[in-house]
């Protein structure tokens, strides 16, 4: 059976430390929990770039960053930056995507993940179509169906 490969953001990382008081961080910050869960169990395969760990390196908060980074050993695959990653970040650019956001998506589809997961709106409402891009929520329910 082949598992699927997962691309976290670096939102979606940090969902679980953001305020747990409102009703979507909680119900984000658990499913994405879930979502951990698979990926230890073998379920899911985690990929991991060279862009995430740029900006996990970011985070002002060492815990968190600590946390983060421990789930790099966890990947199957390490995704470094090319001029193929570059390219097709340029060009999601162009469509209106940030450009750390391009650099990640770009990653997954390098490698050949199945899902985008994050937290962000305007991504999940940006059609992208060499990758499905899904709230941590939404995953959980296909893959629940």
């Amino acid at each position: 059976m082949v598992k699927l490969k997962l691309y976290l953001d670096n939102c979606c990382f940090n969902r679980p430390f953001d305020d747990q008081t409102q009703l979507t961080i909680y119900l984000e910050s658990q499913a994405k929990l879930f979502i951990q869960q698979g990926i230890l169990s073998g379920t899911f395969q985690l990929v991991w770039s060279y862009i995430l760990e740029f900006e996990n390196e970011q985070n002002p908060y060492d815990l968190r960053k600590d946390m983060i980074r421990q789930w790099r050993a966890i990947s199957v695959e390490n995704i470094n930056e090319s001029e193929k990653i570059l390219a097709f970040a340029e060009t999601l650019a162009d469509r209106g995507i940030k450009a750390k956001d391009a650099l990640h998506i770009s990653c997954a589809v390098a490698a050949k993940c199945a899902y985008f997961l994050t937290t962000d709106k305007k991504l999940i409402n940006t059609p992208i179509k060499e990758i499905k891009v899904r709230n941590p929520i939404e995953f959980v329910r296909e893959m629940e169906e």
